[in-house]
Protein backbone atom coordinates (compact mmCIF):
# COMPACT_ATOMS: atom_id res chain seq x y z
CA UNK A 1 0.00 0.00 0.00
CA UNK A 2 2.77 2.19 0.91
CA UNK A 3 4.18 1.41 -2.84
CA UNK A 4 1.07 2.94 -4.59
CA UNK A 5 1.00 5.73 -2.16
CA UNK A 6 4.40 7.12 -2.95
CA UNK A 7 3.99 6.67 -6.68
CA UNK A 8 0.61 8.68 -6.47
CA UNK A 9 2.96 11.10 -4.49
CA UNK A 10 5.31 10.92 -7.21
CA UNK A 11 2.85 11.64 -9.88
CA UNK A 12 1.69 15.03 -8.62
CA UNK A 13 5.04 15.75 -8.34
CA UNK A 14 5.57 15.40 -12.08
CA UNK A 15 2.52 17.38 -12.41
CA UNK A 16 3.10 20.11 -10.92
CA UNK A 17 6.76 20.38 -12.55
CA UNK A 18 4.79 20.12 -15.55
CA UNK A 19 2.36 22.70 -15.32
CA UNK A 20 5.24 24.79 -14.02
CA UNK A 21 7.69 24.38 -16.53
CA UNK A 22 5.81 23.63 -19.68
CA UNK A 23 2.42 25.66 -19.33
CA UNK A 24 0.43 22.70 -19.16
CA UNK A 25 -3.39 23.27 -18.31
CA UNK A 26 -3.88 21.09 -15.23
CA UNK A 27 -7.07 19.61 -15.62
CA UNK A 28 -5.58 17.87 -18.81
CA UNK A 29 -2.94 16.64 -17.67
CA UNK A 30 -4.26 14.86 -14.70
CA UNK A 31 -6.60 13.43 -16.55
CA UNK A 32 -3.78 11.81 -18.98
CA UNK A 33 -1.82 10.83 -15.62
CA UNK A 34 -4.70 8.72 -14.19
CA UNK A 35 -5.23 7.05 -17.55
CA UNK A 36 -1.56 6.46 -17.78
CA UNK A 37 -0.94 5.42 -14.66
CA UNK A 38 -4.44 3.06 -14.33
CA UNK A 39 -5.29 5.05 -11.44
CA UNK A 40 -8.91 4.36 -9.51
CA UNK A 41 -10.60 5.18 -6.82
CA UNK A 42 -8.96 6.27 -3.59
CA UNK A 43 -5.54 6.81 -5.54
CA UNK A 44 -7.18 8.82 -8.30
CA UNK A 45 -9.30 10.97 -5.98
CA UNK A 46 -5.62 11.52 -3.64
CA UNK A 47 -3.99 12.93 -6.85
CA UNK A 48 -6.60 15.22 -8.12
CA UNK A 49 -6.91 16.16 -4.44
CA UNK A 50 -2.87 17.11 -3.82
CA UNK A 51 -2.30 18.41 -7.24
CA UNK A 52 -5.03 20.78 -7.38
CA UNK A 53 -4.72 21.83 -3.88
CA UNK A 54 -0.80 22.74 -4.29
CA UNK A 55 -1.67 24.69 -7.35
CA UNK A 56 -4.36 26.32 -5.99
CA UNK A 57 -2.58 27.61 -2.32
CA UNK A 58 0.85 27.37 -3.87
CA UNK A 59 1.27 31.55 -2.66
CA UNK A 60 0.09 30.53 0.92
CA UNK A 61 2.35 27.53 0.83
CA UNK A 62 5.51 30.07 -0.41
CA UNK A 63 4.85 31.79 2.25
CA UNK A 64 4.77 29.11 4.75
CA UNK A 65 8.06 27.99 3.33
CA UNK A 66 9.99 31.18 2.59
CA UNK A 67 11.28 31.38 6.35
CA UNK A 68 12.81 27.78 6.31
CA UNK A 69 14.51 27.76 3.16
CA UNK A 70 17.97 29.32 2.99
CA UNK A 71 18.02 30.35 -0.86
CA UNK A 72 14.58 29.27 -2.55
CA UNK A 73 15.67 30.74 -5.88
CA UNK A 74 19.22 28.18 -6.15
CA UNK A 75 16.55 25.82 -4.70
CA UNK A 76 15.76 23.03 -7.77
CA UNK A 77 12.17 23.55 -8.90
CA UNK A 78 11.19 19.90 -8.17
CA UNK A 79 12.30 20.54 -4.87
CA UNK A 80 10.41 23.34 -3.94
CA UNK A 81 7.45 21.68 -5.55
CA UNK A 82 7.97 18.46 -3.46
CA UNK A 83 8.02 20.64 0.03
CA UNK A 84 4.75 22.74 -1.42
CA UNK A 85 3.13 19.10 -2.27
CA UNK A 86 4.25 18.01 1.09
CA UNK A 87 3.60 21.17 3.15
CA UNK A 88 -0.82 21.09 1.66
CA UNK A 89 -0.34 17.57 3.05
CA UNK A 90 0.22 18.30 6.69
CA UNK A 91 -1.46 22.12 6.64
CA UNK A 92 -4.71 21.27 4.64
CA UNK A 93 -5.31 17.51 4.87
CA UNK A 94 -6.17 15.35 8.04
CA UNK A 95 -6.25 12.11 6.54
CA UNK A 96 -2.23 11.38 6.28
CA UNK A 97 -0.18 11.32 9.27
CA UNK A 98 2.71 14.16 9.45
CA UNK A 99 5.25 11.43 9.49
CA UNK A 100 4.00 9.24 6.62
CA UNK A 101 4.12 12.61 4.70
CA UNK A 102 7.70 13.21 5.74
CA UNK A 103 8.81 9.76 5.26
CA UNK A 104 7.22 9.78 1.44
CA UNK A 105 8.78 13.08 0.83
CA UNK A 106 12.62 12.13 1.85
CA UNK A 107 11.87 8.80 -0.15
CA UNK A 108 11.23 11.40 -3.07
CA UNK A 109 14.08 13.30 -2.44
CA UNK A 110 16.29 10.16 -1.91
CA UNK A 111 15.22 8.63 -5.74
CA UNK A 112 15.18 11.88 -7.83
CA UNK A 113 17.94 13.92 -5.95
CA UNK A 114 21.35 12.91 -3.49
CA UNK A 115 21.60 12.81 -0.27
CA UNK A 116 22.23 16.57 0.64
CA UNK A 117 18.58 17.41 -0.97
CA UNK A 118 16.69 14.57 1.11
CA UNK A 119 18.59 16.06 4.31
CA UNK A 120 17.36 19.54 3.45
CA UNK A 121 13.57 18.17 2.83
CA UNK A 122 13.84 16.56 6.02
CA UNK A 123 15.62 19.91 7.79
CA UNK A 124 12.67 21.85 6.50
CA UNK A 125 10.06 19.92 7.26
CA UNK A 126 11.01 18.95 10.31
CA UNK A 127 11.45 22.26 11.00
CA UNK A 128 8.17 23.19 10.27
CA UNK A 129 6.51 20.66 12.05
CA UNK A 130 8.44 21.90 15.12
CA UNK A 131 7.87 25.56 14.76
CA UNK A 132 4.59 25.64 13.22
CA UNK A 133 3.65 28.01 10.01
CA UNK A 134 3.83 31.72 10.05
CA UNK A 135 1.03 33.70 10.84
CA UNK A 136 -0.90 35.37 7.70
CA UNK A 137 -1.96 38.01 10.20
CA UNK A 138 1.53 39.62 10.38
CA UNK A 139 0.34 41.04 6.82
CA UNK A 140 -0.78 44.29 7.72
CA UNK A 141 -2.60 45.16 4.41
CA UNK A 142 -5.84 43.67 3.77
CA UNK A 143 -5.59 43.26 -0.28
CA UNK A 144 -1.97 41.83 0.61
CA UNK A 145 -3.01 39.70 3.31
CA UNK A 146 -5.99 38.11 1.20
CA UNK A 147 -3.97 37.85 -1.74
CA UNK A 148 -1.46 35.52 -0.09
CA UNK A 149 -4.22 34.21 2.14
CA UNK A 150 -5.99 32.75 -1.25
CA UNK A 151 -3.12 32.43 -3.40
CA UNK A 152 -4.57 34.86 -6.21
CA UNK A 153 -1.96 37.22 -7.51
CA UNK A 154 -2.07 40.71 -5.53
CA UNK A 155 -2.92 42.75 -9.54
CA UNK A 156 -5.74 40.49 -9.52
CA UNK A 157 -7.31 41.24 -6.19
CA UNK A 158 -6.79 44.98 -6.70
CA UNK A 159 -8.25 44.86 -9.85
CA UNK A 160 -11.26 43.25 -9.18
CA UNK A 161 -11.38 44.78 -5.74
CA UNK A 162 -11.71 48.30 -7.78
CA UNK A 163 -14.06 46.62 -9.80
CA UNK A 164 -16.41 44.89 -7.53
CA UNK A 165 -15.12 46.30 -4.10
CA UNK A 166 -13.42 44.36 -1.21
CA UNK A 167 -15.81 41.70 0.08
CA UNK A 168 -17.45 40.40 -3.23
CA UNK A 169 -13.49 40.21 -4.11
CA UNK A 170 -12.76 38.36 -0.89
CA UNK A 171 -15.95 35.77 -1.32
CA UNK A 172 -14.70 35.08 -4.98
CA UNK A 173 -11.51 34.38 -3.79
CA UNK A 174 -12.55 32.21 -0.92
CA UNK A 175 -15.06 30.09 -3.07
CA UNK A 176 -11.47 29.80 -6.31
CA UNK A 177 -10.29 27.68 -3.10
CA UNK A 178 -13.06 24.99 -2.75
CA UNK A 179 -13.33 22.31 -5.14
CA UNK A 180 -16.92 22.35 -7.54
CA UNK A 181 -18.76 19.62 -7.67
CA UNK A 182 -19.45 17.76 -11.09
CA UNK A 183 -22.56 18.76 -12.96
CA UNK A 184 -24.34 17.10 -16.19
CA UNK A 185 -27.01 18.28 -18.30
CA UNK A 186 -29.94 15.60 -19.02
CA UNK A 187 -30.90 15.03 -22.35
CA UNK A 188 -34.32 15.54 -21.65
CA UNK A 189 -35.13 15.24 -25.26
CA UNK A 190 -34.62 11.48 -24.45
CA UNK A 191 -35.17 11.21 -20.40
CA UNK A 192 -36.73 13.13 -17.36
CA UNK A 193 -34.20 14.80 -15.17
CA UNK A 194 -36.13 12.20 -12.53
CA UNK A 195 -35.33 9.05 -15.10
CA UNK A 196 -32.02 10.21 -15.20
CA UNK A 197 -31.37 10.43 -11.48
CA UNK A 198 -33.17 7.13 -11.12
CA UNK A 199 -30.91 5.30 -13.66
CA UNK A 200 -27.42 6.96 -11.83
CA UNK A 201 -29.06 6.04 -8.55
CA UNK A 202 -28.64 2.48 -9.77
CA UNK A 203 -25.77 2.72 -11.20
CA UNK A 204 -24.23 3.57 -7.54
CA UNK A 205 -23.71 7.03 -8.25
CA UNK A 206 -25.02 10.14 -6.15
CA UNK A 207 -26.29 12.52 -7.47
CA UNK A 208 -29.20 15.64 -6.85
CA UNK A 209 -30.97 17.66 -9.00
CA UNK A 210 -29.17 21.87 -9.49
CA UNK A 211 -31.13 24.62 -8.42
CA UNK A 212 -29.44 26.27 -11.58
CA UNK A 213 -31.03 24.75 -14.41
CA UNK A 214 -33.96 22.79 -15.02
CA UNK A 215 -31.74 20.11 -16.33
CA UNK A 216 -28.77 19.81 -14.51
CA UNK A 217 -27.99 17.35 -11.88
CA UNK A 218 -25.33 17.21 -9.20
CA UNK A 219 -22.69 14.21 -8.36
CA UNK A 220 -21.56 14.33 -4.99
CA UNK A 221 -20.45 11.04 -5.40
CA UNK A 222 -18.67 9.53 -8.70
CA UNK A 223 -17.30 10.70 -12.11
CA UNK A 224 -20.74 11.17 -14.39
CA UNK A 225 -18.73 10.51 -17.48
CA UNK A 226 -18.19 6.95 -16.67
CA UNK A 227 -21.74 6.24 -16.64
CA UNK A 228 -24.15 3.73 -18.50
CA UNK A 229 -26.22 7.10 -19.58
CA UNK A 230 -23.43 9.20 -20.31
CA UNK A 231 -22.25 6.35 -22.99
CA UNK A 232 -26.20 5.56 -23.98
CA UNK A 233 -26.32 9.99 -24.53
CA UNK A 234 -28.33 10.87 -21.55
CA UNK A 235 -26.18 12.60 -20.61
CA UNK A 236 -23.42 15.40 -21.09
CA UNK A 237 -20.77 16.80 -18.56
CA UNK A 238 -21.33 20.71 -18.41
CA UNK A 239 -20.80 23.27 -15.90
CA UNK A 240 -24.36 24.80 -14.80
CA UNK A 241 -23.62 28.37 -15.19
CA UNK A 242 -22.34 27.31 -19.20
CA UNK A 243 -26.21 25.74 -19.55
CA UNK A 244 -27.85 29.04 -18.99
CA UNK A 245 -26.16 30.11 -22.31
CA UNK A 246 -29.27 27.66 -24.81
CA UNK A 247 -31.85 29.11 -22.81
CA UNK A 248 -30.75 32.79 -23.50
CA UNK A 249 -30.30 32.12 -26.76
CA UNK A 250 -33.68 30.70 -26.95
CA UNK A 251 -33.56 28.97 -30.19
CA UNK A 252 -36.11 26.61 -31.53
CA UNK A 253 -37.75 24.52 -33.97
CA UNK A 254 -36.74 25.63 -37.07
CA UNK A 255 -33.85 28.30 -36.40
CA UNK A 256 -30.82 28.41 -38.12
CA UNK A 257 -28.06 29.04 -35.60
CA UNK A 258 -24.55 29.96 -35.89
CA UNK A 259 -22.28 28.93 -32.80
CA UNK A 260 -18.81 30.37 -33.12
CA UNK A 261 -15.82 29.58 -30.99
CA UNK A 262 -18.41 26.05 -30.48
CA UNK A 263 -15.22 23.63 -29.01
CA UNK A 264 -15.59 21.22 -27.07
CA UNK A 265 -19.41 21.27 -28.15
CA UNK A 266 -21.28 21.45 -24.78
CA UNK A 267 -23.28 24.59 -25.57
CA UNK A 268 -23.86 23.54 -29.43
CA UNK A 269 -25.23 20.12 -28.31
CA UNK A 270 -27.55 21.96 -25.87
CA UNK A 271 -28.54 24.38 -28.60
CA UNK A 272 -29.17 21.19 -30.99
CA UNK A 273 -31.07 19.15 -28.37
CA UNK A 274 -33.89 21.69 -28.55
CA UNK A 275 -34.46 22.25 -31.79
CA UNK A 276 -36.49 20.05 -34.09
CA UNK A 277 -35.49 21.17 -38.68
CA UNK A 278 -33.11 23.53 -37.42
CA UNK A 279 -29.29 23.15 -37.49
CA UNK A 280 -26.42 24.14 -35.20
CA UNK A 281 -23.48 25.74 -37.85
CA UNK A 282 -20.07 25.10 -35.30
CA UNK A 283 -17.28 26.54 -35.83
CA UNK A 284 -13.99 26.64 -33.92
CA UNK A 285 -10.09 27.49 -35.02
CA UNK A 286 -8.67 23.62 -34.64
CA UNK A 287 -9.20 20.67 -35.94
CA UNK A 288 -8.97 18.46 -33.26
CA UNK A 289 -11.25 20.70 -31.35
CA UNK A 290 -13.71 20.61 -33.86
CA UNK A 291 -13.34 17.01 -33.64
CA UNK A 292 -14.45 16.99 -29.85
CA UNK A 293 -17.67 18.41 -31.28
CA UNK A 294 -18.65 15.74 -33.81
CA UNK A 295 -17.91 13.22 -31.24
CA UNK A 296 -19.93 14.97 -29.00
CA UNK A 297 -22.54 15.01 -31.43
CA UNK A 298 -22.32 11.14 -32.30
CA UNK A 299 -22.99 10.14 -28.66
CA UNK A 300 -25.81 12.34 -28.29
CA UNK A 301 -27.50 10.96 -31.93
CA UNK A 302 -27.72 14.74 -33.03
CA UNK A 303 -27.70 14.85 -37.24
CA UNK A 304 -28.54 18.61 -36.98
CA UNK A 305 -24.37 19.94 -36.16
CA UNK A 306 -22.71 21.11 -39.18
CA UNK A 307 -19.10 21.48 -37.79
CA UNK A 308 -16.24 23.64 -39.95
CA UNK A 309 -12.74 24.27 -39.01
CA UNK A 310 -12.00 28.08 -39.19
CA UNK A 311 -11.23 31.45 -37.74
CA UNK A 312 -14.82 32.90 -36.28
CA UNK A 313 -13.60 36.27 -37.24
CA UNK A 314 -13.77 34.93 -41.16
CA UNK A 315 -17.11 33.86 -40.60
CA UNK A 316 -17.95 36.62 -43.62
CA UNK A 317 -16.38 34.78 -45.87
CA UNK A 318 -18.39 31.33 -46.27
CA UNK A 319 -21.89 32.51 -44.61
CA UNK A 320 -24.61 34.80 -46.82
CA UNK A 321 -25.71 37.88 -44.35
CA UNK A 322 -28.65 37.99 -42.47
CA UNK A 323 -28.77 34.00 -42.91
CA UNK A 324 -29.36 32.94 -39.25
CA UNK A 325 -32.15 33.20 -36.81
CA UNK A 326 -29.49 33.16 -33.81
CA UNK A 327 -25.88 33.63 -33.01
CA UNK A 328 -23.84 32.78 -30.68
CA UNK A 329 -20.22 34.00 -30.05
CA UNK A 330 -18.77 32.24 -26.78
CA UNK A 331 -15.80 34.37 -26.99
CA UNK A 332 -12.06 32.78 -25.75
CA UNK A 333 -11.48 34.91 -22.54
CA UNK A 334 -9.24 35.02 -19.23
CA UNK A 335 -11.47 31.81 -17.79
CA UNK A 336 -11.33 34.06 -14.70
CA UNK A 337 -14.42 32.28 -13.75
CA UNK A 338 -13.51 28.78 -13.75
CA UNK A 339 -10.50 28.93 -11.87
CA UNK A 340 -11.83 26.20 -9.26
CA UNK A 341 -11.77 23.78 -12.27
CA UNK A 342 -8.12 25.67 -13.66
CA UNK A 343 -6.54 26.60 -10.65
CA UNK A 344 -3.22 27.65 -12.99
CA UNK A 345 -5.06 30.30 -14.80
CA UNK A 346 -4.85 32.87 -12.10
CA UNK A 347 -0.84 32.31 -12.15
CA UNK A 348 0.05 32.33 -16.03
CA UNK A 349 -2.78 35.27 -17.29
CA UNK A 350 -1.84 39.15 -17.06
CA UNK A 351 -3.70 41.97 -17.27
CA UNK A 352 -1.88 42.27 -20.98
CA UNK A 353 -3.88 39.11 -21.96
CA UNK A 354 -7.21 40.52 -20.91
CA UNK A 355 -6.53 43.57 -22.95
CA UNK A 356 -5.46 41.34 -25.81
CA UNK A 357 -8.59 39.10 -25.56
CA UNK A 358 -10.96 41.85 -25.68
CA UNK A 359 -9.64 42.91 -28.99
CA UNK A 360 -9.98 39.30 -30.10
CA UNK A 361 -13.90 39.26 -28.14
CA UNK A 362 -14.78 42.70 -30.30
CA UNK A 363 -13.79 41.35 -33.73
CA UNK A 364 -15.79 38.17 -33.02
CA UNK A 365 -18.99 40.35 -32.49
CA UNK A 366 -18.01 42.69 -35.33
CA UNK A 367 -17.75 39.81 -37.87
CA UNK A 368 -20.76 37.78 -36.78
CA UNK A 369 -23.34 40.39 -36.76
CA UNK A 370 -24.04 41.09 -40.18
CA UNK A 371 -24.74 37.52 -40.49
CA UNK A 372 -27.84 37.53 -38.02
CA UNK A 373 -31.34 38.21 -39.64
CA UNK A 374 -33.34 41.77 -38.83
CA UNK A 375 -35.73 40.41 -35.46
CA UNK A 376 -33.07 37.84 -35.03
CA UNK A 377 -31.17 37.33 -31.27
CA UNK A 378 -27.28 37.07 -31.08
CA UNK A 379 -25.71 36.31 -27.58
CA UNK A 380 -22.37 37.42 -26.00
CA UNK A 381 -20.86 35.12 -23.20
CA UNK A 382 -17.30 34.52 -21.56
CA UNK A 383 -16.59 32.23 -18.37
CA UNK A 384 -14.94 35.50 -16.71
CA UNK A 385 -15.82 37.87 -14.63
CA UNK A 386 -13.70 40.90 -15.64
CA UNK A 387 -15.71 44.09 -16.62
CA UNK A 388 -13.16 44.52 -19.56
CA UNK A 389 -14.14 41.58 -21.64
CA UNK A 390 -17.78 41.77 -20.26
CA UNK A 391 -20.21 45.00 -20.03
CA UNK A 392 -17.31 46.82 -21.42
CA UNK A 393 -17.39 44.81 -24.73
CA UNK A 394 -20.79 44.24 -24.64
CA UNK A 395 -20.78 48.17 -24.39
CA UNK A 396 -18.92 49.10 -27.30
CA UNK A 397 -20.35 46.98 -29.42
CA UNK A 398 -24.06 48.58 -29.04
CA UNK A 399 -22.23 51.93 -29.42
CA UNK A 400 -20.73 50.56 -32.92
CA UNK A 401 -24.11 49.03 -33.78
CA UNK A 402 -27.15 51.24 -34.46
CA UNK A 403 -28.96 48.73 -36.31
CA UNK A 404 -28.90 46.67 -32.44
CA UNK A 405 -30.40 47.71 -29.33
CA UNK A 406 -30.32 45.82 -26.28
CA UNK A 407 -32.45 42.87 -25.72
CA UNK A 408 -34.27 43.52 -22.39
CA UNK A 409 -36.37 39.98 -22.59
CA UNK A 410 -33.38 37.99 -21.33
CA UNK A 411 -34.61 37.53 -17.67
CA UNK A 412 -38.01 35.67 -19.01
CA UNK A 413 -35.67 33.13 -21.02
CA UNK A 414 -33.98 32.23 -18.07
CA UNK A 415 -34.50 29.85 -15.15
CA UNK A 416 -36.40 31.61 -12.15
CA UNK A 417 -33.40 30.68 -9.53
CA UNK A 418 -30.96 33.21 -12.20
CA UNK A 419 -33.23 35.96 -13.82
CA UNK A 420 -32.64 38.12 -10.58
CA UNK A 421 -29.00 38.26 -11.00
CA UNK A 422 -30.33 39.88 -14.59
CA UNK A 423 -29.33 43.67 -15.22
CA UNK A 424 -31.18 45.01 -18.40
CA UNK A 425 -29.89 42.88 -21.62
CA UNK A 426 -27.10 41.30 -18.98
CA UNK A 427 -26.49 38.60 -16.74
CA UNK A 428 -23.01 38.25 -14.36
CA UNK A 429 -22.76 35.21 -12.26
CA UNK A 430 -20.10 35.03 -9.49
CA UNK A 431 -19.14 31.60 -8.40
CA UNK A 432 -20.65 32.43 -4.82
CA UNK A 433 -23.76 32.62 -5.71
CA UNK A 434 -24.56 29.13 -7.03
CA UNK A 435 -21.19 27.10 -6.31
CA UNK A 436 -20.95 27.13 -10.47
CA UNK A 437 -18.32 28.90 -12.69
CA UNK A 438 -18.38 33.04 -13.22
CA UNK A 439 -20.04 33.31 -16.18
CA UNK A 440 -21.46 36.31 -18.21
CA UNK A 441 -24.27 36.56 -20.81
CA UNK A 442 -25.22 39.37 -22.65
CA UNK A 443 -28.52 39.29 -25.11
CA UNK A 444 -28.23 41.55 -28.51
CA UNK A 445 -31.48 41.96 -30.95
CA UNK A 446 -30.99 42.83 -34.17
CA UNK A 447 -33.64 45.88 -35.03
CA UNK A 448 -36.68 45.21 -38.16
CA UNK A 449 -36.58 48.86 -39.32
Amino acid sequence: MKETKMNVREIALDVLESVEKNQSYSNLLLNSMIKKHHLEGADSGLLTEITYGTIQRKMTLDYYLEPFIKNQKKTMSWVINLLRLSLYQMVFLDKVPDHAILFEAVEIAKKRGHKGISSMVNGVLRNIQRKGIPSLDAIEDDTERLSIATSHPLWLVKRWTRQFGFETTKEMCEINLVAPLQSARVNVKKISRDEAISALTEEGYHVEKSDVAPEAILSLRGNLAHSESHKLGYLTIQDESSMLVAHALGASANDMVLDCCAAPGGKTTHIAEGLETGQVNAIDLHEHKVKLIKEQAERLGLKNIKTYSMDSRKVGEIFHKEGFDRILVDAPCSGFGVMRRKPDVKYTKSQEDISRLSVIQEQLLEASAPLLKKGGRLIYSTCTVDREENGRVAAGFLEKHPEFEADATLAERLPESVSPFVEGNSLQIFPQYFGSDGFFIASFRKKVQ
